[in-house]
């Protein structure tokens, strides 16, 4: 093998090693320091997507962990055919943020991120703190309230307003859910926010 065609194999095994590590989920996701911890430059990205929307870390991270444990590839589940062939998925949502396609056009263009990608953390929370502006905007609920901005998430803005998430038990049960890791991490976060802020990565 010539010195050129090692360097090359060398240089793509480097890169497919960087990219995978960059889109492993973090090794604790049930802790929002841990969670920081190994993902640096996560809290960067939350931060920022904090500052430009008003929506807490703590709130935007929960409704990512339950959308999709952290999985930047992560898509719904497919249906079954008679009850045991794989079929069609119910939705277009795809990575971080579950998002559909038709709601990230509408991030791209409102928020004017016309690049970002729907497997990207740094896009997929930034779309999560502007959806939930959206939702504080133009139906009223609070950005510190993560109960009804999860359901407002998941059942659209039109659908809160109608209360479709009555009578969907699994649903609310999910917004409970979600609505106590929030206030469990933003206890967490209190704890390890000044450390995450004094990081050599947060500038």
């Amino acid at each position: 093998m010539s010195k050129l065609r090692r360097r090359v194999t060398l240089l793509v095994a480097l890169t497919a090693l960087v990219v995978g590590c960059a889109t492993t989920p973090p090794e604790n996701v049930e802790n929002i320091c841990a969670i920081f911890e190994d993902k640096s430059s996560w809290y960067k990205a939350a931060k920022r997507s904090e500052e430009r929307w008003g929506t807490p870390i703590h709130v935007q991270m929960a409704i990512i962990r339950q959308e999709s444990t952290f999985e930047f590839d992560a898509k719904p589940p497919r249906r079954r055919l008679l009850g045991f062939i794989p079929w069609t998925r119910p939705s277009d949502a795809y990575g971080y943020a579950q998002a559909l396609e038709s709601t990230w056009d509408w991030y791209k263009e409102d928020a004017g991120r016309r690049f970002a990608d729907r497997d990207d953390f740094d896009d997929a929370i930034d779309f999560v703190g502007w959806y939930t502006h959206v939702s504080q905007r133009s139906v009223g609920i609070s950005k510190w309230d993560p109960y009804n901005q999860y359901l407002a998430y998941h059942e659209g803005h039109t659908g809160w307003q109608r209360n479709s998430h009555r009578g969907k038990r699994w649903l609310t049960n999910t917004a409970q859910q979600v609505d106590y890791r929030a206030r469990e991490w933003g206890a967490q976060l209190r704890r390890c926010e000044e450390d995450l802020d004094d990081g050599w990565w947060f500038f």
